[in-house]
């Protein structure tokens, strides 16, 4: 079985939902410590041209505390004022009609759990991209618990009898592969292909939350490009 395990983030890009598609289970890695400078509660969609930030509001973040142990801020109100910023960002956009209920449905959702919420988000999107990956939160699985990096990786990953890790690229450093193949695990890294997509007029900005992908792309556009990748192993050069 594939098994990826990623910390939840906010809206993420399509990188993300490539791990996602090539999995059989992905592990929300919700209870770890919140990265405040990460992309946990933030990302970038497209306003008039150029990035613009998107932002999940939080009560006193902190990253002594963990993604799970943190509350969203103001839930209803601010509700209001993302799904505002997402119609004058893509009113005009060819998929707006489709994906914007989508939005609407993820944004105005009542969980607080931070970690919970994400997770539901990111599985919205997955189910509307027709992702069948099954989604399990790590503060459900009790694997592992006390250790930290690969070794609570693995203990994971021996728990749900994965045959094979994935994680995306730039985790590259922080696995050894020796270790997985002792624990009869197959350990891959997911390399995003360059791609572009019609974005308007303006010039194409890269690297923009799935938003941004699906306010411009057909689904059947997108499935395509959750095929553009490669798995590529620590041990060669990339």
């Amino acid at each position: 079985m594939n098994v990826a395990i990623m910390q939840p983030y906010f809206f993420p890009y399509i990188g993300y939902f490539q791990l996602i598609h090539a999995v059989d289970t992905f592990v929300v890695y919700d209870d770890v410590h919140f990265i405040k400078k990460g992309w946990i509660h933030r990302n970038r969609i497209l306003i008039d041209g150029h990035p613009h930030p998107f932002t999940l509001s939080i009560q006193k973040m902190s990253q002594n505390r963990l993604i799970c142990d943190h509350e969203r801020a103001q839930p209803d109100e601010i509700a209001e004022q993302q799904l505002k910023l997402l119609r004058h960002a893509y009113h005009k956009a060819p998929q707006f009609e489709h994906v914007f209920p989508l939005l609407e449905r993820v944004i105005r959702h009542p969980e607080r759990n931070v970690g919970k919420y994400l997770a539901y988000g990111i599985e919205e999107v997955a189910r509307y991209l027709g992702i069948s990956t099954t989604f399990i939160l790590s503060s459900e699985l009790n694997a592992g618990v006390g250790l930290k990096g690969q070794a609570r990786i693995l203990k994971i990953c021996e728990q749900l009898k994965a045959t094979h890790y994935m994680n995306a690229i730039n985790g590259m450093a922080l696995y050894d592969a020796d270790v997985f193949e002792q624990a009869g695990i197959d350990l891959s890294f997911i390399k995003t292909d360059s791609m572009t997509y019609d974005q308007g007029p303006r010039p194409f900005q890269p690297n923009l939350s799935i938003i941004d992908v699906m306010m411009h792309c057909s689904t059947p556009e997108i499935q395509f490009m959750l095929e553009r990748y490669a798995l590529v192993s620590n041990r060669q050069v990339t």
